[in-house]
């Protein structure tokens, strides 16, 4: 039998059992990535530069779907916006990601508005996931399942017992300082600290 789930736990544990051998993937590191973009662009017929790949392999989030995502929006960037004889080029691959919102992290619009609404309505945290998702407008399973987990994994979310918190990584992604006191900044002393 073979299954994939990105939710092990979802599943009972006989089942579980019953395969045997199981695996777990693991992010795709830049240069990984970018070997994919180069074949990818080779299959599309693609000229693309090894510091387009390079740039685009860092900004997708150590998934290769998304970097091939992004290299298709690139290379009609390229096309229209790129004079003519379609190469991507670096300059024509950050123009493409600038206006797709994809920031040097990989982080998308929608990623910064949830850390942005957290450090600006809730202090950094902590905060319950339902609210996290009424404060964006967005369903708790868009949050919970697209948005959190990659935030959690480059360390700018961290998901605490009183709920989800702003690290002092994704304070400072975001340009700003943590307000004094606030639990998402940094370590206040503890009652028995010297």
């Amino acid at each position: 039998m073979i299954g994939a789930t990105t939710r092990v736990g979802s599943i009972t544990g006989p089942l579980r059992d019953r395969f045997g051998v199981t695996y777990r993937l693991e992010y795709y590191a830049d240069p990984e990535l970018e070997h994919i973009l180069r074949r990818s662009a080779e299959i599309l017929e693609i000229r693309l530069t090894a510091d387009a790949a390079r740039l685009v392999a860092a900004r997708s989030r150590g998934t290769p779907r998304i970097a091939n995502r992004l290299l298709k929006r690139v290379r009609d960037y390229a096309q229209v916006r790129g004079g003519g004889d379609g190469e991507v080029t670096e300059a024509l691959a950050a123009d493409a990601l600038r206006l797709l919102e994809i920031d040097e992290r990989g982080l998308d619009a929608m990623d910064r508005q949830l850390l942005r609404a957290m450090a600006d309505h809730h202090r950094g945290g902590p905060v319950g996931l339902a609210t996290m998702a009424a404060t964006v407008s967005e369903p708790i399973e868009t949050i919970e399942d697209v948005v959190e987990p990659y935030l959690m994994q480059i360390g700018f979310l961290a998901r605490t017992p009183r709920g989800r918190q702003l690290t002092p990584s994704g304070w400072a992604h975001l340009g700003l300082t943590p307000p004094a006191g606030a639990t998402g900044g940094p370590a206040q002393p503890g009652l028995f600290d010297g």
